[in-house]
């Protein structure tokens, strides 16, 4: 190979060097995060008690029975309420700190003597939740609810089932 024809080869060689790598190339870094929970359980420790009530004499309407999520017990004067009363309590348990979301729609209470008389327990929820720092298990929360009650409303054992989610906000 002669001297000319190696300095081409070199220019070349040169020349594709440069042509390779782009004459403004930029790079930027990003970040990379993930952040693993863990799965929530949910712990039913005591179900919802509206205790007895007896229906009132007389002419009335709309007579309010419930327990409030803290406990509170209302009866309304035109019943009479007896037993004891208590909230639905849960037990929910999942990554710490986080904010756990509370769902339970209102419930239709069917008397067990005739399955078509209903009454509708509205629920009093506490919507959400944060769980605690480590070294507590999880967080207990309460739901209650309340009945109206008329005095056309027929005599018996009313249940229903209340259907409690939980979700990471």
């Amino acid at each position: 190979m002669t001297r000319h024809a190696r300095h081409l080869l070199v220019i070349f060689a040169i020349c594709a060097a440069a042509a390779g790598a782009p004459a403004h190339a930029v790079t930027q870094t990003a970040a990379v995060n993930a952040s693993a929970v863990k799965p929530l359980t949910l712990v039913l420790l005591r179900d919802l008690n509206l205790g007895t009530i007896t229906l009132g004499t007389g002419a009335w309407s709309a007579a309010t029975v419930g327990i409030s999520r803290a406990g509170v017990f209302t009866c309304s004067a035109q019943v009479v309420c007896t037993g004891v009363p208590q909230v639905a309590q849960f037990n929910v348990n999942g990554t710490n700190k986080l904010v756990v979301q509370i769902t339970a729609p209102n419930v239709t209470l069917v008397n067990q003597s005739d399955a078509s008389k209903t009454l509708n327990l509205i629920i009093d929820n506490p919507g959400q939740v944060t769980l605690p720092n480590s070294g507590q298990s999880g967080t207990t929360f309460g739901l209650g609810g309340s009945v109206t009650l008329n005095p056309t409303t027929a005599g018996g054992i009313y249940r229903g089932t209340i259907n409690v989610t939980v979700d990471y906000q």
